[in-house]
């Protein structure tokens, strides 16, 4: 598959981060640039880049992380507290999902990145192990117990996404028990302790359409920090076509034909997933070209 939106394209310079006093530096060079970030939206200049600005005295008091380089320039992004966030209904600031469409590659790495690691701050201020508050260091990539010492780091979740097969190159896509009638997509879950990526493909199509699966082959990856996961994408070959949804989770599954998809996306009659999507891509790679967005209602 061609290259996925939301990946990263920078030098990350991650040996730097272990310097104490990195971020105070950075933050205090007038060429650094820095990226607001907001609930987990961000910025847009101009509709379709992000927003970087120079270091502000107010940065010094704002959760910061390193972000790398890009262009030899070096990048951070600070969090915005509560009392600074901005309105609700600020077209300028958007999520992920809004923000990744239009920007270039560099842009949309960087801005994942931020707000991955900056939703991991958010839901861990305090020690898993004693419940003590925790402290920033490595450049906003480590919290350090002020009680035991012990360091934690950015949590990721995988999980595993893939298209389903059969012997006739059919494609089987399903329908979750929370979307409208029409909307489609490869199936998913997440991968469980002491699981192999396939034993979890393999597990994953077997508890929601009841089919077994035999060859398994990987096609990519995306980080999706909704809040922090990263998609593993997979080819799945079905041993049998009789599909049975769980009704838990898959309330509808079908096989397409490549005709019989196309005529249903043409016709508004399936909704795929967003573009900026693993899911969107897996499928458009085994149709074998792009397909259109449905026409507007």
């Amino acid at each position: 598959m061609s290259e996925l939106a939301l990946t990263r394209a920078v030098d990350d310079r991650a040996a730097a981060r272990r310097s104490p006093t990195l971020l105070a530096e950075l933050l205090a060079a007038p060429a650094t640039r820095v990226l607001e970030v907001s609930r987990g939206r961000a910025q847009l200049a101009d509709g379709d880049r992000l927003r970087w600005r120079p270091p502000a005295a107010a940065d010094a008091r704002r959760l910061g992380v390193f972000l790398g380089e890009q262009d030899g320039v070096s990048r951070v992004a600070v969090g915005l507290a509560v009392d600074e966030a901005p309105a609700d209904d600020d077209p300028s600031w958007q999520g992920l999902r809004a923000l990744a469409p239009a920007l270039g590659p560099a842009d949309a790495g960087l801005v994942v990145q931020a707000v991955a690691v900056l939703n991991w701050h958010d839901a861990h201020r305090f020690c898993p192990r004693c419940g003590a508050p925790t402290e920033v260091i490595e450049a906003g990539y480590v919290r350090r117990c002020t009680a035991d010492g012990s360091q934690h780091w950015p949590r990721t979740d995988p999980a595993v996404i893939m298209t389903v097969v059969d012997d006739d190159d059919r494609l089987l896509l399903g329908r979750h028990v929370d979307w409208p009638a029409g909307r489609f997509s490869t199936l998913a879950g997440f991968v469980e302790p002491g699981e192999s990526l396939e034993a979890a493909v393999r597990r994953e199509v077997l508890e929601e359409v009841g089919l077994a699966v035999g060859e398994v082959a990987y096609r990519g990856s995306q980080p999706w920090p909704f809040p922090s996961s990263v998609m593993l994408g997979f080819t799945a070959h079905a041993l049998g076509t009789d599909v049975r949804p769980d009704g838990d989770e898959i309330a509808e599954a079908r096989w397409f034909t490549r005709a019989e998809l196309r005529e249903a996306v043409d016709a508004g009659i399936v909704g795929l997933s967003p573009r900026v999507s693993i899911s969107r891509a897996l499928v458009e790679h085994w149709y074998g070209e792009r397909l259109p967005d449905p026409p507007p209602s």
